[in-house]
């Protein structure tokens, strides 16, 4: 079985993904459910799954911060 970068990079993103997920579950307290609706509304996900300034090969626990930091309205809407 041959694998290409692409598929690599893929997977990498849906490992980034679920790990960003359960830390921002954890560090909040929120069910998972609303950790992937926050995560997958928010700008940093768009960065993350566009490759924008290699943001995706960051440590999961400072994206989170990241996200927690610069996206409060995220929050508030789920709260």
């Amino acid at each position: 079985m041959v694998t290409n970068q692409e598929e690599l990079e893929k997977f990498y993103i849906q490992s980034l993904d679920n790990d960003i997920i359960k830390y921002l579950a954890d560090k909040k307290n929120i069910e998972l459910i609303v950790a992937m609706d926050i995560y997958y509304k928010s700008l940093l996900c768009k960065q993350i799954h566009n490759g924008e300034n290699g943001i995706q090969y960051l440590d999961y626990k400072y994206l989170v911060e990241d996200l927690i930091e610069n996206e409060k309205g995220l929050f508030v809407e789920n709260n």
